[in-house]
């Protein structure tokens, strides 16, 4: 087990086995020493556990959670392709988009969920730049969508 995982496990998470994509593309690439993962969905055993907008059907606290498995399973894509978690030198970016209703403007404290995790598992090395975007509708009727750039140790 990585010291990664390790920490993931003293947290009480587990890493996910890898999102299947919903269409045409990889669920991470690598890039010499980076790994470029795809939007992750909050998906848990398969299925979406809540969906809908925002500040409407779903509440801000329920999406940082859901930000938060999003995280999560972006990491799980990370480590299809690297193979080690503990090869992560930093993540680099964040991007984040919440389906939002129109008078919503929480999305930073929604997208913290994941950036927060990241922080929680990785330490300094989970500190990173990074976009939270409202959107009208995600994939799946999703309330958010993360996405994560890592270097790699080379």
């Amino acid at each position: 087990m990585s010291a990664v995982e390790a920490r993931l496990a003293d947290l009480g998470l587990t890493l996910p086995e890898v999102v299947p994509p919903l269409a045409a593309y990889q669920p991470a690439v690598r890039s010499g020493e980076y790994v470029y993962t795809a939007g992750q969905l909050p998906m848990v055993d398969g299925r979406l556990p809540v969906t809908g907008k925002v500040g409407a059907e779903v509440t801000a606290e329920e999406a940082r959670d859901l930000a938060r498995i999003c995280a999560l399973n972006a990491l799980a894509a990370v480590k299809s392709v690297t193979g080690d978690l503990d090869r992560i030198a930093r993540v680099v970016k964040v991007t984040g988009f919440v389906a939002s209703a129109a008078d919503f403007t929480g999305q930073p404290g929604v997208l913290n969920g994941a950036s927060e995790l990241l922080g929680e598992v990785l330490g300094d090395k989970g500190v990173h730049a990074r976009s939270a975007v409202g959107v009208a509708v995600l994939p799946l009727d999703a309330p958010v969508e993360v996405e994560i750039l890592v270097e790699l140790v080379p």
